[in-house]
């Protein structure tokens, strides 16, 4: 009875320490959050207050950001940084999910050595080639005008192919005596792929959405490099650094606050309109 009573006290200590690392782990990574959401409210312009909470609270940061566009257009750029994110993530993810498919389901020679080529270049940040890609689009003339938005597209879903690991391991787990029956009935290898292979895959799909959208929306090293001082066609990830600028800092700081959590509304509606699809994974198309 005494050796289950010390078990038991040596249980609830371990547990008592291990909730409380646990609630640092999140104060620490909700404080930032809660700060920059504070401050984006705050009524006192200007970067360095002492206080937390603000003194005042307004909803003129948010407004100031889509109304005094003579220095910094938040509205353009959001624009520009959703219908980037938007054209990349339908290609991204189609390109994704076909190649994933294709080295699930066909054998050909060059399979395996393509799969670790892809593999190896997986492993060097895209950044590497960011000198050599700017030269390549200037070379064609995608680095002016509206073409910038169309090479920034180019840029974020032309290697979205090589992405293919995570979804290909799950088609792997669909079983192929599903394909060969729907091939028996007739239906052609697009069908397969369309009509059952689609809907049976509903949770890799939600995930390859999520990180093909997240990518053009959070990036700011292409986005700065090939829009370079034209403004007019930034993103919001480099507007918004514009903003807290040396020079800017001051002045801009909160309103760079509002933006940074108007930036982050794109993606949370995105994860709530499609994170019910996590649990419908099964269901779909089946054979009958």
């Amino acid at each position: 009875m005494k050796n289950f009573t010390s078990a038991k006290l040596k249980k609830i200590i371990s547990n008592i320490f291990s909730h409380s690392f646990l609630l640092i782990l999140v104060l620490i990574w909700i404080a930032p959050l809660v700060w920059i959401l504070l401050t984006s409210f705050r009524g006192e312009q200007g970067l360095y207050s002492t206080e937390i909470i603000p003194k005042t609270l307004t909803l003129s940061n948010y407004t100031r950001l889509f109304t005094e566009t003579e220095i910094f257009n938040f509205g353009l750029w959001f624009m520009n940084t959703l219908i980037v994110s938007i054209c990349s993530c339908i290609i991204s993810a189609f390109y994704t999910l076909a190649v994933a498919y294709a080295m699930s389901r066909a054998r050909f020679k060059m399979r395996k050595p393509f799969m670790n080529m892809a593999l190896i270049m997986g492993l060097f940040p895209g950044f590497m080639s960011m000198i050599a890609v700017y030269y390549i689009l200037k070379g064609v003339g995608l680095t002016e005008g509206y073409f910038i938005l169309v090479a920034l597209v180019l840029v974020y879903s032309g290697s979205a192919g090589l992405g293919f690991y995570i979804a290909k391991g799950y088609f792997d787990t669909i079983p192929r005596a599903i394909d060969e029956a729907a091939i028996i009935d007739g239906a052609s290898k697009w069908d397969v792929f369309t009509k059952i292979t689609i809907p049976l895959s509903k949770p890799i799909i939600v995930q390859t959405v999520i990180a093909s959208f997240l990518a053009p929306w959070a990036d700011f090293i292409f986005a700065k490099v090939i829009a370079g001082s034209n403004a007019r066609y930034y993103t919001v990830s480099v507007g918004l650094f514009e903003m807290i600028s040396r020079e800017n800092v001051n002045q801009f700081f909160t309103r760079f606050a509002a933006g940074a959590v108007l930036v982050s509304i794109p993606m949370v509606i995105l994860f709530l309109s499609i994170q019910r699809y996590y649990s419908e994974g099964n269901s779909g198309a089946v054979k009958g």
